[in-house]
């Protein structure tokens, strides 16, 4: 039976965000991703997932719920006709509770692969699933560049109205007595530009953040099943 974007989206979905993992990042609005193609499913009710580890040297972002729906749009939208690696990671998902080694697990999901007539080369699966890869990457690009548009009106447009207001300052320091209030007023507006500069970086940085590493968390799980799949099904 056919689906819709939206329905295969919200599967999608559950194949990468378990609804018992703790915490997601909500309540930010993807303020930089103005260039994405399309807009992303919403679930009813949308899943958690655990925040990955920080690493030492930058400040980690958070698997981000939009970011989440996001991806299992783009997955959805480029869901070929017929069984194919989301098909298998279903039959893989319903056998998580039944207590087999993961490797039993994979051949009996294999088996029901097949069943429903997704023919019997690995390379199809492994293949399919780079696909949905090379269509996160293509996502991620034209969300970077969204980013650093972003950065350059914003934060750049800020900046440029500082070196400017710097420039008259030094003009009016020359001049008589009488344009001070001018001065004053440009030096009112550059302490508030300061704290704009910070505000508008940390907002679109922590954004760019969260679309990382929930694109990791996505990612990751389709290459881990890329190398269980070469390793156990031959």
């Amino acid at each position: 039976m056919p689906e819709t974007d939206k329905s295969i989206g919200r599967k999608i979905l559950g194949f990468f965000i378990k609804e018992e993992e703790p915490g997601v990042a909500t309540g930010t609005s993807p303020e930089a991703a103005t260039a994405s193609p399309r807009p992303a499913a919403t679930p009813s009710n949308p899943p958690s997932v655990a925040k990955p580890a920080a690493t030492s040297t930058e400040t980690a972002g958070s698997i981000d719920s939009k970011f989440a729906e996001h991806f299992a749009t783009v997955l959805a939208q480029n869901n070929p006709p017929g069984p194919d690696y989301f098909e298998f990671r279903e039959a893989l998902r319903s056998l998580g509770n039944l207590g087999l080694p993961e490797d039993k697990q994979f051949q009996a999901a294999w088996a029901s692969f097949k069943a429903l007539g997704g023919g019997a080369d690995v390379s199809k699966l492994t293949n399919t699933a780079n696909g949905y890869i090379a269509a996160l990457n293509k996502d991620r690009d034209a969300f970077g560049k969204s980013v650093e548009a972003a950065l350059n009106e914003r934060v750049g447009g800020l900046q440029n109205e500082q070196k400017k207001l710097q420039s008259d300052n030094e003009t009016l320091a020359k001049q008589l007595v009488d344009i001070q209030k001018q001065i004053d007023a440009n030096n009112s507006r550059l302490a508030n530009i300061g704290g704009e500069i910070t505000e508008q970086s940390g907002k679109i940085t922590q954004n760019q953040q969260n679309y990382d590493t929930t694109f990791a968390h996505f990612t990751e799980q389709i290459k881990g099943d890329i190398a269980k799949m070469t390793q156990f099904l031959k």
